[in-house]
């Protein structure tokens, strides 16, 4: 029964781990919609934090492109991994797929940037490897609004699912008689920032 609700998108709690990437400073100014990306990460951060769900954290060359921005608390992360491979499935990461939740881990929350390459490249060697992905859209960008866009449909051709912050927390919640929603409540109570993914008509 479990197995069937993840084919259709289900995300169970215990099972699932988030994985944040590259989200460093030095893209800060390059990158569409940067900051509205970063509220709705920091969402997912936290969030990790309060339902304990496993967080991976990797920087792509951080000694040339800095560190995790400081908007980010990832003092809780499961590990910060350095890299140069563009794909955050780098030997580190690899071997601690079958720790991850127990050595239960079935789904993986993925949000990061650049969308079209290192976010693309994670997606299909997660999914290649059995895992279920599900892509927090509103988490993830690129430099170009067009690479964005076109990576998140190629992402949902190799089945990943194409979400958001907003909906992954309510499906690890479940239920409002969750024992930590009084403490998700604050992340849910805004809306989150509006980052493009919808056309200028529709925002109004």
């Amino acid at each position: 029964m479990a197995r069937s609700l993840i084919k259709f998108g289900h995300l169970p709690e215990k099972r699932t781990a988030f994985f944040l990437c590259d989200i460093q400073e030095k893209f800060r100014p390059a990158l569409s919609h940067f900051e509205q990306i970063l509220e709705a990460a920091n969402k997912l951060v936290q969030a990790s934090k309060i339902l304990n769900v496993p967080l991976v954290v990797t920087e792509q060359n951080p000694k040339g492109l800095g560190r995790t921005v400081a908007e980010l608390d990832i003092s809780h992360a499961h590990g910060v991994y350095p890299k140069t491979k563009f794909s955050m499935v780098i030997p580190e990461v690899a071997a601690e797929l079958g720790t991850l939740c127990g050595g239960k881990l079935e789904c993986v929350v993925l949000f990061g940037i650049e969308a079209h390459v290192c976010v693309e490249q994670t997606a299909a060697e997660l999914c290649s490897r059995g895992l279920q992905v599900h892509v927090a859209a509103d988490a993830c960008t690129s430099r170009s609004q067009e690479d964005r866009l076109l990576a998140f449909e190629r992402m949902r051709q190799i089945g990943c699912f194409i979400t958001t912050s907003e909906a992954v927390i309510f499906k690890l919640l479940g239920d409002k008689e969750h024992p930590n929603f009084a403490d998700i409540r604050p992340l849910i109570k805004t809306i989150s920032p509006y980052t493009g993914l919808a056309s200028n008509t529709a925002k109004m």
